[in-house]
């Protein structure tokens, strides 16, 4: 989530209305557990606590957000707070203040620090992290059982070895999930590149998307799990939707999953278990971690002040209520802390525990969106033809979008 700050004038610190508008995505599926439920209990009691300042909540559905805010901004109606997916592209265009001006130091520093640190662009923080999110390897017990794997695996060869078991006992259609298709192929390959050291940027942050370590992962995925039939026929086809659906209905030995899957395995009566997942050598000492994002705009109505109080009251008093409204992970220590200790949340604590080491996609990039796009697009095709061009090419576009990002 995202919360878009703004103030117009040429000081930074011209906006003078009382009033903070904020635009939010909505997470809810039912009137019940809508966002705006959440959101005006926040702006309720928001008002009570500092007299004079009005709130004016919108709540838009995920698929209409992002062009219902850029006709804001292109019509000079950015809201004050802004709750959403990415922060980057504002940041390119100048939109957005830093952290540090609309956020206490005291509620900076209650952030989980990776995910702060996720928020940064050259340095800089203008992200404010809202809901985070962390991956671990879904298995199905019963499957493992029939297939006669009596621990998970913790390397890759060790995974090999129980989806081959599972296969030959034919104990499920699918013995390992590789969804590598357009929805989240990103996702699923950052998770196998950490396996084997790789990833996509290196310590500078350059793109790195045809290393060594990259190839040589999609080469043992090829080698090992695709041309055996240990998985889909054609991964680079298949989106993370299939792959969640197919191990609630039974259909699947193992994958890499996020919390969303917990209820989705209840709902389909699947005795699951979650283990750290497997890399090349060992389990992944720091897993894939994903976060929607606040932000604020400088070029606003509200005054700088009221937007920070908002924020600190937000920050302070009301993340453990979203966090459990949706069974979401926190992105706030205190919360954390709550969170896993309250007897509550069991079914998280493996997501937990792996929460604070989570490393990111290349977020503060500039760039990242267009070559998110053109890994979904054709990075999936590394397992069926050749790792080294089809990887190489996707270095090719990143190196240019990065180029004209500059």
């Amino acid at each position: 989530m995202t919360l878009g700050l703004t103030a117009c004038g040429g000081d930074g610190d011209s906006g003078d209305s009382k009033t903070i508008k904020l635009v939010a995505a909505d997470y809810g599926d039912k009137a019940s557990n809508a966002s705006k439920v959440y959101w005006n209990q926040v702006k309720k009691e928001f008002e009570k606590a500092n007299k004079g300042y009005e709130v004016d909540v919108q709540v838009i559905n995920w698929n209409e957000i992002d062009k219902s805010v850029k006709n804001m901004i292109q019509a000079g109606d950015e809201p004050d707070l802004l709750q959403t997916g990415g922060y980057a592209d504002k940041v390119a265009d100048d939109l957005l203040y830093k952290a540090d001006e609309v956020m206490s130091a005291k509620t900076r520093e209650n952030l989980i620090p990776t995910f702060a640190k996720a928020g940064e662009v050259d340095g800089t923080q203008y992200g404010i992290p809202w809901v985070s999110s962390s991956r671990v390897m879904f298995y199905n017990k019963d499957v493992f059982k029939k297939a006669g794997v009596k621990t998970p695996p913790k390397t890759w060869d060790e995974l090999a070895a129980a989806a081959k078991k599972i296969k030959d006992k034919k104990a499920a259609e699918t013995p390992y999930a590789l969804p590598l298709g357009p929805e989240e192929a990103q996702g699923e390959t950052m998770m196998w590149e950490l396996g084997n050291g790789g990833g996509y940027t290196d310590a500078s942050g350059k793109y790195t998307l045809d290393s060594a370590e990259n190839v040589e992962t999609f080469e043992w995925l090829k080698a090992n799990l695709v041309k055996p039939g240990l998985t889909y026929a054609n991964p680079a086809s298949t989106d993370r939707k299939t792959a969640f659906a197919d191990f609630a209905g039974g259909k699947v030995g193992m994958l890499n999953g996020h919390p969303s899957l917990i209820q989705m395995a209840k709902g389909g009566n699947v005795d699951y278990g979650v283990v750290p997942i497997p890399g090349k050598d060992g389990p992944l000492e720091s897993t894939l971690g994903v976060a929607d994002w606040m932000m604020a705009f400088k070029d606003g109505g509200a005054e700088k002040a009221g937007v920070k109080k908002f924020l600190d009251f937000t920050y302070s008093k009301k993340m453990l209520e979203f966090d459990e409204m949706y069974n979401l992970m926190p992105v706030t220590q205190d919360a954390l802390k709550t969170m896993r200790s309250n007897g509550k949340h069991k079914d998280l604590e493996p997501f937990f525990k792996v929460l604070p080491s989570a490393k990111f996609y290349p977020l503060g990039d500039t760039s990242w969106d267009l070559v998110s796009a053109e890994i979904k697009k054709t990075g999936g095709k590394a397992v069926v033809d050749d790792p080294k061009q089809v990887l190489g090419d996707l270095q090719k576009k990143a190196e240019s979008a990065a180029a004209d990002a500059k």
